[in-house]
């Protein structure tokens, strides 16, 4: 096919247009763009047509599917049967009061789901992806939802492809597509290639696929095709999306709420027995089975608890923290142990370059001090406290120039505003260039580019190839010989043999003195290369480079981290610092933000190699350290399976595409919303919206908090039932007539306790939280505690419930006068019974009402609705209750808040103490 840009008849901008056929001109031509990318008002009058750059999606269930939803349930079928049953016998009052129940059921669940899918789908807009596009021939980064076909964007590894694309250039480009083809090894790319129409989608190698990774490398693009029109696109608009496995923590209590269903069944059936063989009718004793499971088996648990993690999740989103796995809520709980990034977790991440050191051929010659802050061109390089000479300025300069040109950032100064995009350290070169008088959108301008070796964690250094200019950019002036001359910047140690005539141990000595009062330090060298080597970007070619100096970068150190590290060390976990900075500007950056006692110990990434994983001897290197300088990013994921294996549960933090199998296999992977990458954020369990250390552990605090709320739901939910089980069974026991009907146990379990118990999930955190030791990883939820709490207070309600209806029966109280007392006396319990589920630990006369007064709404509410039932003509009579005097409620609500005083003394019962301090 020609390639001079015409496009072939018939060739349109469309998801039928074979790009890859096309040459990177005719993709142009056949989208109507160029190569500084669209203007914005072509680009707005695109998006309009096109709509957003999103992949298709399941259409969230309405209002009416989540309320048919609530009658998929082996309990609401009984009740359904029930209901028939009634009819067929003529109880018309009970059939009907039990449809309304099912209907008050559906509609508390149904909004109970419809606010977890709200609260979900509001977390899900705030993870936006970013990408960098040109537009009107500047560089900005925009959401990826508001690309359109046209679009020229850049990518850099760690990200993810944005849209289909037609590449138009590359540097060391490779790409995981196992999404898309299923094929693991990485592919190289190729920006001339022009595949035949019919190539299948591995052999398309000049084209960028949605949703697929950049493993290394850089890459300018144009978009062609977006959202549905995307080959994942197609793929998404022929399936349906599968419904999301349950939490961790669910599934548990769904199998628990099976359990409990069969010993319940159990229970039941030998109920039944003895009641047919005391001469109760069928009926009746089908019924009140079906009341008492109703009772018994927790079936409103789980949609409680995912309701209650949805809370915990948008609390942890106003403090910056996204939860992209509901499982992460729980397991913050335990986490013991914090392994962070230093770059702008513990740091600003806004460097400045503070320290320049020129060299000459014997070492160390100049050293000068960079004034001014920030990102602003704002101060001036003195040596010594005085104006450097012009000799001295102009090796600034040069030192300067050589790190401009090899540069990937860009910035722009526009009045008092600072625009700059890319790396931080790039831009702080550029921003010292500016403080010299250079201007870096010129000095690239009279450069031209011929290759480059882009920054990769693992390489550890960058280089550009170029020509022209003037003598001073290097040793080889514009086109002299043909030459070129290439720019490096890097770690010290890795561009040493790369320099010819220095002293490498006082330069090394140098850079470790630097290091040793917090500095980064970069080296930065030039030389000579031939154009050939120039246009390969051969790094073989990289020999007799002249070293220019080094360069102590300094980046803020975030204010409210010391105090978030000590907060910490007090909850019992332990925070220890990776970084890829020399060993000394590790010490001294984590001995002044209090990570270890004192003087940290260090280990670096070669004390580490020296030592294999799963050893003894690299297990103690591990364990023993607070900082580790200098780590392989490979060594990052081995230090954490070493953590765990030692028996911590381990928090990550990461940003690079290098980070995501550390960030997957830790218990807790937290990502970078500001710079981390696609590929970091997809592994992650969470995502810090501020890139912030002091974030973290505000969200360990959330995670604290809704464990305490979930426990508290169980304990409400799950004693409640117990105690009318307890009832029934002593009532059975001694002969005495049912102390509820199957309508009361209904009213009681389905509408009152169901009021209540979601408004627990509203609890803040108890006092001292972060005081408490992390959980042991394999805490169960019915640990001692719980199952001592439940027993006691579950067994108290039926035992003091049945008492009361005895000692009515005996004073010669009418059986339905009787029943009508105890079914106020169990509201009032449940009533109390939520108060006393406030907390575990503290008396619940001590937590103040304002740190929840939706419970105390939902309770008033929930007793409201018992007394309105006691006037209301009909319902009083299908409940088969009556008014009460004042008195009568008031000697009641003594009786049921004596349960407040029971548990109240088990709380500070001998042995609790310690149940006290562990959780």
């Amino acid at each position: 096919m020609p390639g001079d840009g015409k496009v072939p008849a018939g060739v349109r901008s469309s998801a039928a247009t074979a790009w890859h056929s096309l040459t990177a001109a005719q993709a142009l031509a056949a989208q109507e763009s160029r190569a500084e990318g669209l203007n914005e008002a072509e680009a707005g009058r695109r998006l309009a047509e096109c709509g957003p750059n999103r992949l298709p999606r399941g259409r969230a269930p309405g209002g009416l599917a989540l309320y048919v939803r609530q009658f998929k349930s082996p309990l609401v079928y009984l009740l359904l049967a029930a209901s028939v049953v009634s009819v067929f016998v003529g109880e018309w009052s009970d059939a009907l009061f039990i449809f309304v129940v099912l209907q008050l059921n559906a509609v508390i669940g149904g909004y109970q789901e419809w606010r977890a899918e709200t609260s979900a789908a509001a977390l899900d807009r705030m993870m936006r992806d970013r990408v960098v596009v040109l537009r009107d021939g500047l560089a900005r980064q925009i959401d990826t939802a508001d690309l359109v076909p046209g679009d020229i964007v850049r990518l850099e590894s760690g990200g993810r492809v944005p849209a289909d694309l037609r590449l138009l250039e590359l540097h060391e480009l490779s790409v995981d597509e196992s999404l898309l083809t299923g094929e693991s090894l990485p592919l190289e790319k190729d920006v001339d290639l022009v595949a035949p129409a019919t190539a299948p989608l591995p052999e398309r190698l000049n084209l960028l696929f949605a949703g697929t990774t950049v493993l290394t490398g850089r890459a300018r693009a144009l978009v062609v095709a977006s959202g549905a029109e995307t080959q994942i696109g197609r793929i998404a608009s022929a399936l349906a999306l599968p419904d999301q496995a349950p939490p961790p923590l669910i599934a548990r209590l769904e199998r628990m709420g099976r359990m409990i269903g069969i010993a319940t069944v159990v229970a039941i059936a030998v109920l039944a027995t003895v009641q047919l063989l005391q001469g109760l009718d069928l009926l009746t004793v089908f019924l009140v089975a079906v009341a008492l499971a109703v009772a018994a088996i927790p079936e409103g648990l789980p949609v409680a608890i995912t309701v209650a993690l949805s809370i915990a999740t948008g609390r942890m989103a106003r403090r910056n923290v996204i939860v992209r796995a509901l499982p992460a809520v729980e397991g913050l709980g335990a986490c013991s142990l914090i392994a962070s990034d230093k770059t702008g977790t513990l740091t600003c991440n806004e460097l400045t370059a503070k320290h320049v050191l020129l060299f000459d051929d014997a070492g160390p010659a100049v050293a000068g001090t960079v004034g001014g802050q920030g990102y602003r061109p704002i101060g001036t390089v003195a040596v010594d406290g005085r104006a450097p000479s012009n000799q001295e300025l102009a090796g600034f300069a040069e030192l300067a120039r050589s790190a401009a040109l090899c540069n990937e950032a860009e910035i722009a100064f526009v009045d008092d505003e600072v625009r700059h995009l890319g790396d931080t350290v790039d831009v702080a070169f550029l921003v010292l260039a500016a403080k010299l008088g250079l201007d870096p959108a010129a000095l690239r301008g009279s450069y031209r580019l011929h290759g480059m070796i882009p920054y990769e964690p693992q390489r550890r250094y960058a280089a550009s190839f170029v020509s022209g200019g003037d003598a001073a950019a290097g040793p080889v002036s514009a086109g002299a010989a043909g030459g070129a001359t290439v720019h490096v910047k890097g770690a010290l140690e890795v561009l040493l043999p790369m320099c010819d005539g220095i002293d490498a141990e006082r330069a090394l000595a140098a850079g470790d003195a630097l290091a040793a009062e917090g500095y980064r330090v970069l080296a930065v060298a030039h030389g000579s290369v031939s154009r050939d080597a120039a246009e390969r970007a051969d790094a073989g070619s990289l020999r007799y480079l002249r070293l220019l100096g080094l360069v102590g970068l300094m980046d803020p150190l975030r204010p409210e981290v010391p105090d978030a590290i000590q907060r910490c060390r007090e909850a019992g976990i332990s925070v220890v610092m990776i970084t890829g900075d020399h060993p000394e500007t590790a010490r001294a950056i984590a001995r002044e933000l209090g990570v270890g006692d004192g003087d940290p110990v260090v280990v670096t990434g070669a004390e580490l190699q020296a030592a294999a994983p799963a050893t003894e001897g690299f297990a103690a290197r591990v364990n023993s350290a607070q900082v580790f300088a200098r780590v392989e990013p490979v060594q990052k994921l081995e230090i954490v399976q070493a953590l765990q294996r030692a028996g911590h549960v381990v928090a990550v933090t990461g940003d690079g595409v290098n980070d995501a199998p550390a960030l997957a296999a830790a218990d807790i992977g937290v990502a970078m919303g500001k710079g981390g990458t696609d590929v970091a954020r997809g592994a992650a369990d969470l995502i810090l919206t501020d890139d912030n250390f002091a974030s973290i552990v505000g969200g360990i605090e959330e995670g604290r908090i809704a464990y305490d709320n979930v426990r508290k739901l169980i304990y409400l939910l799950i004693s409640t039932g117990l105690g009318e089980i307890v009832l029934f069974l002593l009532a059975i026991l001694a002969g005495l007539p049912f102390p509820l009907f199957a309508v009361q146990l209904l009213w009681l379990n389905l509408v009152t306790n169901g009021i209540q118990h979601v408004a627990l999930a509203l609890e803040k955190g108890e006092p001292g939280i972060l005081q408490r030791r992390p959980r042991p990883r394999d805490e169960a939820l019915f640990d001692r505690r719980m199952i001592g709490q439940v027993a006691m207070a579950g067994g108290y309600m039926g035992f003091c419930g049945f008492a009361f209806y005895y000692w009515c029966l005996e004073r010669g109280v009418p059986e339905p006068e009787a029943r009508n007392l105890l079914l106020l006396l169990m509201v009032l319990f449940e009533n109390v019974h939520a108060v006393n589920a406030r907390s575990e630990r503290r008396s619940a006369l001590g937590v103040p009402v304002m740190a929840n007064p939706f419970l105390f709404v939902a309770i008033a509410a929930a007793q409201g609705l018992h007394i309105a039932a006691l006037y209301t003509p009909g319902l009083s009579h299908v409940l088969a209750v009556e008014p009460v005097s004042l008195l009568e409620w008031l000697l009641v609500l003594a009786l049921a808040l004596s349960l407040l005083a029971v548990m109240e003394m088990w709380k500070v019962l001998p042995g609790r103490k310690s149940q006290r301090i562990s959780h």
